[in-house]
């Protein structure tokens, strides 16, 4: 497949997690190591706008651009039609948007260290939603966590599932917006806890 596809094989699929690991790492050690020792607490605070951030993000993404805007939501609905295929946001767009949305205004904003830092805690996000999200499609949960985040995504996906449930590393916006759907019954609460 191409670049821009949303369908991948397995290492355009796995580029994310390469790509947003290393870059994370990269991002994360150069504040440790070189960044201004008198601003660290500036810089722990981005990072952690950032993070919290990027629940907002997705949570947004996914509600109003995945599921409302075409072409993106046809692209989504085939994800939800085979949730277990390799699909994702193509690594050049959602770098090219990271890079563009996130650090370029942030550096115009502030400074070469402030944009490092709100872009490493939004991209750290990212690559937490993109392994969380892998693993609600293609692991069993191993922790209460992650047993709580298949379980919501799978009643996300639930063709009778009211719509909602779009956060996948949080719920924290769906209880803010209201959008948890319907309640579990008590089997699908015992299905999700055998997961």
């Amino acid at each position: 497949m191409g670049l821009f596809t949303t369908e991948h094989g397995r290492a355009g699929y796995l580029a994310d997690f390469v790509l947003y690991g290393i870059t994370s790492i990269g991002l994360g050690a150069l504040l440790v190591i070189l960044g201004p020792r008198g601003r660290a607490l500036e810089i722990a605070a981005l990072v952690l706008l950032g993070l919290v951030a990027w629940t907002l993000v997705e949570y947004g993404l996914h509600r109003f651009v995945l599921h409302g805007i075409r072409p993106f939501r046809t692209w989504h609905l085939e994800h939800h039609r085979r949730p277990r295929a390799l699909m994702g946001t193509p690594t050049v767009l959602s770098a090219a948007l990271i890079f563009a949305l996130v650090f370029v205004p942030a550096l115009a904003l502030g400074d070469l260290w402030r944009a490092c830092a709100l872009t490493f805690g939004l991209l750290t996000g990212y690559l937490i939603y993109a392994v969380t999200h892998h693993a609600a499609h293609h692991w069993r949960a191993g922790s209460e966590w992650a047993r709580q985040r298949k379980r919501a995504h799978a009643l996300h996906h639930s063709p009778v599932e009211a719509p909602g449930r779009y956060g996948v590393t949080s719920g924290l916006w769906d209880v803010v917006f209201r959008t948890t759907g319907r309640r579990e019954t008590r089997i699908e609460r015992e299905v999700g806890h055998a997961q």
